[in-house]
């Protein structure tokens, strides 16, 4: 089917009144990288957090509400230590203190596991890990 002249610049002009289409797939991108969801949370924090923790058996996986519970985990070098971690993500946006990780570490001693304290260097490491990482994703995305 040939459109008519008049029938193909009336559609330009109707393209070009609404945006045209790439132009504000380009805006939409560029408008706002570090508040990218399309789940509840941020999606580089919520990814980074993901992989750094892809070690761990997971217990609870939410994406909407952006918490994240790992099971126990037990270090094959140290078998009688075990770790478990959660990590909160509490905003949309990609920034530091949208961030909470949280860790509980246990001992085996005489028989049964004990609650034992988790140095404060370990959640800070563990944090700076996640925020790095998703800083990377963050800019690969946008130079990508």
């Amino acid at each position: 089917m040939r459109l008519s002249r008049p029938a193909l610049i009336l559609g330009l002009v109707a393209l070009t009144a609404c945006g045209g289409g790439k132009e504000k797939a380009g805006l939409a991108t560029a408008m706002a990288p570090s508040r990218v969801t399309t789940i509840g949370v941020n999606s580089y924090l919520w990814r980074a957090a993901l992989d750094t923790l892809s070690f761990m058996p997971m217990g609870q996986v939410d994406s909407n509400g952006g918490v994240i519970v790992t099971d126990w985990y037990q270090n094959p070098a140290l078998p009688s230590e075990r770790m478990k971690v959660t990590v909160s993500i509490l905003d949309q946006d990609l920034r530091a203190d949208a961030l909470r990780v949280a860790a509980s570490r246990e001992v085996y001693q005489g028989g049964r596991w004990t609650e034992s304290p988790v140095q404060a260097a370990t959640v800070q490491k563990l944090e700076e890990v996640i925020l790095t990482k998703a800083r990377d994703l963050r800019r690969t995305a946008v130079a990508g």
